[in-house]
Order: C-alpha cells, then sequence, then structure tokens
C-alpha cells in the first residue's frame, strides 16, 4: 500500500501583518512565512471566487499592500 501524501499545514500567519509592506517584500515574507501561493492584485481587480487552500492575496496599490485575504 501506497503511502498517504502528506499535506503541507496551511500558514497559521495574521493576513494582516503585510498590511502597509512593500508589494516585494510582502510577497517573499509570505512565502518564507508558509504560503505556497501569493497572489497580488491591483485594486478592484475581478478575480474568481474559488477557494485555494494555502493562497494569500495582497491586493496592492502604489506598491503598498492594502488589503490581504487568505484563500
Amino acid at each position: 500500500m501506497a503511502p498517504e501524501p502528506r499535506i503541507p499545514e496551511p500558514s497559521r500567519d495574521a493576513p494582516e501583518s503585510y498590511l502597509g509592506l512593500d508589494a516585494d517584500g510582502a510577497a517573499q515574507l509570505a512565502r518564507t512565512r508558509g504560503w505556497r501561493v501569493v497572489r497580488t492584485l491591483p485594486p478592484g481587480a475581478i478575480v474568481t471566487m474559488e477557494y485555494l487552500d494555502g493562497r494569500l492575496n495582497l491586493e496592492v496599490e502604489d506598491d503598498t499592500v492594502t488589503r490581504c485575504w487568505i484563500g
């Protein structure tokens, strides 16, 4: 019998901790903290609403993170 795949633990990081950071620095920090996917978006971007475990969404305006959410 094959071993069960190891699913990584989701990050327990608080999305609010990225507010005010520069976009590149926030994305790098998020990856080091365990987020598998980091998506940067402009304000008002049209995005699909599917939830993706391990994804952090960063809304960025003028190279500064203004909003964050998971999924």
